[in-house]
């Protein structure tokens, strides 16, 4: 019984990688297609990203937290523990007291602050007790002034109330001068990928659905019966050919007869 079922396992995985070999056989049959949807996909995931997605710049901040043990020597305990307070720190970037400072600071009238908090993203590098804040925007000049309000904000926010002596600034939020996104790189390919997955489908489906008899593996998969013998259907039109222009030469010859027949006559 396990013999057996072995055996059908190995069918599956024959018939599977038969499968596989002839999705790609379709495929590279039809390559320039493939080649051409890919590349107009390509094209045009291109031109959707240059001219109709507009483009963001990010500018980033730093500060760092200076605690009341950091005047005296410090332990591995005060810095697990300063660690661990970055992560409230990080909480307080965003709270609404400091985002509604910095859009009343900046200017940003129209602004709520659930739309200026999708717009930053906080992080600490690895070991160490440094914020880092960064904001994105259309217009590099506001994403700077907004980095640069929020870092001075969310410090006096720190000051009061985690009882904390100071947070000093490790470096300004710099005005950017090319957009963080969107990739037209990393877009053209994406879109590319696409355009190769979409006519690939399209090229299996209508392949499976075309149910035409081409090859003698055709007939043995339909009918279950061994071919022994194949004429190509070149040669059967060639032979049907040659023999239409045979039967209009014999009725051309015996036209000619009759015709010299009746001049006799």
């Amino acid at each position: 019984m396990s013999g057996r079922n072995d055996t059908n396992i190995q069918n599956d995985q024959v018939e599977d990688a038969i499968d596989i070999a002839e999705i790609f056989y379709i495929l590279w049959s039809h390559f320039l297609l493939v080649l051409t949807m890919v590349i107009i996909f390509a094209t045009a995931a291109f031109f959707a990203t240059q001219f109709f997605v507009e483009p963001q710049y990010t500018s980033e901040t730093g500060v760092y937290v200076l605690t009341k043990q950091d005047q005296h020597t410090v332990t591995t305990s005060d810095l697990t523990a300063g660690n661990q307070l970055t992560s409230d720190y990080a909480e307080l970037v965003t709270s609404r007291p400091v985002l509604e400072k910095t859009i009343e600071n900046v200017g940003l009238t129209n602004m709520t602050t659930d739309e200026l908090k999708k717009r930053i993203s906080v992080y600490t590098p690895d070991n160490t007790r440094i914020l880092k804040i960064r904001v994105t925007y259309n217009n590099p000049q506001i994403a700077r002034d907004l980095a640069n309000t929020l870092r001075k904000e969310v410090s006096n926010q720190i000051v009061d109330v985690m009882n904390i002596d100071a947070v000093n600034t490790v470096e300004k939020a710099s005005l950017p001068t090319k957009p963080s996104s969107p990739n037209i790189v990393k877009n053209s390919i994406l879109g590319g990928v696409v355009g190769f997955f979409v006519i690939s489908i399209i090229i299996v489906i209508v392949n499976k659905l075309d149910d035409t008899v081409k090859t003698p593996e055709d007939v043995e998969n339909l009918i279950g019966v061994t071919v022994l013998a194949s004429i190509p259907l070149a040669e059967i039109e060639k032979e049907s050919k040659r023999k239409k222009k045979k039967n209009k030469k014999k009725k051309g010859n015996k036209n000619d007869e009759f015709g010299t027949k009746g001049s006799l006559a």
